[in-house]
């Protein structure tokens, strides 16, 4: 072979050498990068608390970055592996939100305290020799089929549309997740450690705002799902509604309504009837939701023994000009633009009267709120508190803890006001109830006071 022949034989084969590399180096960048080549394991989710009850479904996610080829879920008792049936709630390919049927025992079979739910995932990959991804996950899970212990043991005899009750209860469960007691299922009052230990008591309310009374109901759920349901039996007592009819001026919207608008931040309308609905509806809203939340938020959980406050007082030399529970209905040039619950008791005396706290109790709250101007809560304990609205001063700071008697602060006629008072509010765990009802001693000692006590001897007798 001529050494031109072989030169160009030299070239051919290192031509062939930089494809067959080219081709190893495409080849393997495609592996490795290519999604059909992905390397990530699929994911297993399983968000619920590690209990199962063994009458509800458990919910589990698979998912991947390329898409999910197959799953199984088995579980091991101890003894021996059981299939499990799934049902599919919902496949997107990447995700598959799947659903675990329990397993059924006849009435002869006794069912496992423990088991170990196993649970395998395969995605579409090509990688691991076309087998792709396997994620095997073992999920340890405590059998829980017995329902909490869910006992009313005393209670007021009545409850009266905008007032409130006291309610005793027994609740314990090894595993207990969640329990409170529900108005109609629309409101949740928390419960307060009560006297010894798994009982408790709350103070509930029939909130003004709902007209139909349904149910109480004191309801305690576990962590495995398990729910019991038992009903607090008050017999009930309706409302009657006075309505107020209320013309409103120009005059006003544009001195107070805006003004507050103004100061809460708002943008105001132009138009007199909008500027007042927006203060007395929208801000409204805004105002009674962070009453309700700030009073929540500092609920005290400290264990109850006996109720020791006293019946709440007027302020001092005044008159009542505006009960709890007043319907009013707003008019603007003889046309009606809105209408609203006034919920509290609106005193009025001297130009910046003092303003004394009967009971003791923790500063909440101070803060200018709206149409309610500048505004102090003070929390009783019980899920109780006191709401002190429109005042020119308010000599106490928030954390404050004020002693019964001491002079808190000043009325004025700050807010969404016709002049100097004090709109007094009693507040069941944020939301505000009849004063009336706390501002008498007997209704006070027949109601929590008495309840309390008989409650007392029922548990002692346990």
């Amino acid at each position: 072979m001529s050494f031109t022949s072989r030169k160009k034989s030299n070239k051919v084969k290192k031509l062939l050498v930089y494809i067959v590399v080219l081709l190893i180096v495409g080849i393997t960048a495609f592996v490795f990068l290519s999604p059909t080549f992905e390397k990530n394991a699929p994911k297993v989710e399983f968000s619920q608390d590690k209990f199962w009850n063994f009458k509800k479904p458990l919910e589990i996610k698979f998912s991947d970055d390329n898409e999910i080829k197959s799953y199984k879920v088995a579980y091991f008792d101890g003894k021996e592996l059981k299939k499990l049936e799934t049902k599919v709630l919902n496949n997107n390919g990447k995700e598959i939100l799947v659903e675990v049927i329990p397993p059924k025992f006849n009435r002869l079979q006794t069912a496992p305290k423990q088991i170990v739910l196993k649970t395998e995932v395969i995605d579409n990959s090509k990688w691991n020799f076309f087998k792709g991804n396997i994620t095997r996950e073992d999920i340890n899970i405590d059998i829980d089929r017995k329902n909490p212990v869910a006992n009313v043991i005393a209670n007021s005899y009545l409850i009266r549309q905008g007032g409130s009750a006291s309610v005793v209860v027994e609740v314990k469960d090894e595993n207990l997740k969640d329990f409170y007691i529900s108005f109609n299922d629309e409101e949740r009052f928390e419960l307060i450690p009560f006297y010894k230990k798994n009982f408790y008591m709350a103070i509930v309310a029939w909130p003004v705002t709902i007209e139909e009374f349904k149910r109480v109901n004191l309801v305690a759920i576990d962590k495995a799902g398990n729910k019991t349901t038992t009903k607090v039996p008050y017999y009930i007592k309706n409302l009657n509604v006075k309505v107020d009819d209320i013309k409103i001026s120009s005059s006003f919207v544009n001195k107070v309504s805006k003004n507050v608008l103004s100061k809460s931040g708002y943008d105001i309308p132009d138009g007199i009837a909008e500027a007042f609905v927006m203060a007395n509806k929208d801000l409204r809203a805004e105002n009674v939701k962070i009453i309700k939340d700030v009073s929540r938020q500092n609920l005290d959980y400290s264990i109850v023994t006996s109720f020791d406050l006293d019946a709440f007082n007027q302020l001092r030399g005044s008159k009542t000009f505006s009960r709890y529970a007043e319907r009013r209905h707003y008019y603007y040039n003889g046309k009606k633009i809105d209408e609203a619950w006034h919920l509290g008791m609106d005193w009025a005396s001297i130009r910046n009267a003092k303003i004394y706290v009967t009971n003791p109790g923790r500063v909440v709250f101070k803060e200018y709120l709206g149409i309610y101007g500048h505004t102090a809560i003070i929390d009783h304990g019980f899920g109780l508190s006191t709401l002190y609205a429109h005042t020119s001063k308010l000599n106490v700071e928030l954390n404050d803890f004020v002693n019964a008697k001491e002079h808190i602060a000043n009325t004025g006629s700050t807010g969404a006001v016709f002049g100097d008072h004090l709109h007094f509010g009693v507040l069941v765990q944020g939301l505000e109830v009849n004063p009336l009802e706390w501002m008498d001693k007997k209704w006070i000692d027949i109601n929590i006071k008495k309840i309390l006590n008989q409650a007392k001897k029922v548990i002692d007798t346990k």
